[in-house]
């Protein structure tokens, strides 16, 4: 562990899956269930890629097919599979402190799937979302954390992404922000474009003045 750093920023942008709560069991429990249906080999070991727009993984597994087909099954099938969610360590103290005009959800989920896990794991619902049905072009690309930073009324220099994928990371780079990655779902190898990585978000103390946002904490990386 190093020594603690303080990060001033005006806004957070948050990924949802891996930073806010952890559905990895209904998304590999899914994604199984529907490359099987959809006759995709090895159907059973299928590990899907983590960040990415359900619509894009469609697309790439079964390009023949109707997309948004393809994104309605999957989205049924983890709407109702939220039993087993968990809200990730530090996370609903962290969101409690937050003003709402200072935080967002960019994330790569549909807007239903995104607001089923946020009710089931017992989270707030921020005022400013961008899902995947908001943006032409998923994370990787840089497009859903401007227009998250838009959402805030920011620039995204003056944005704090936090993200646990490599996409995510990338995207929140290539706009323009800095990047807190979290340990999880990658290793800090995987999350090397991240300007700071921390094992989790418990750490993560959070000053609010009229200013903006100061934020304290202990990087692994």
């Amino acid at each position: 562990m190093n020594e603690p750093v303080l990060v001033a920023a005006q806004g957070i942008l948050f990924d949802m899956d891996g930073v806010l709560l952890s559905s990895i069991g209904s998304v590999r429990r899914c994604w199984r269930r529907w490359a099987k249906m959809y006759g995709v080999p090895n159907a059973e070991e299928y590990e899907v890629p983590h960040g990415v727009r359900a619509i894009d993984i469609v697309k790439s597994l079964r390009p023949d097919i109707d997309p948004q087909e393809g994104l309605r099954a999957i989205e049924e099938m983890e709407v109702e599979d939220v039993g087993d969610l968990q809200v990730l360590p530090g996370v609903k103290t962290l969101l409690a402190g937050l003003p709402l005009e200072r935080w967002a959800i960019v994330t790569s989920s549909t807007r239903r799937l995104l607001l089923a896990r946020l009710k089931a794991a017992g989270l707030p619902v921020p005022e400013r979302i961008i899902s995947a049905d908001d943006v032409e072009r998923g994370k990787p690309d840089p497009e859903p954390y401007r227009r998250g930073a838009e959402l805030l009324e920011l620039r995204p220099e003056e944005c704090l992404v936090v993200e646990d994928a490599p996409s995510g990371v990338g995207a929140g780079k290539a706009a323009g922000s800095r990047v807190l990655g979290v340990l999880g779902t990658h290793s800090a190898a995987e999350l090397h474009g991240a300007d700071w990585i921390v094992g989790s978000l418990e750490g993560l103390a959070v000053k609010v003045d009229p200013k903006g946002l100061e934020l304290r904490f202990s990087p692994v990386a």
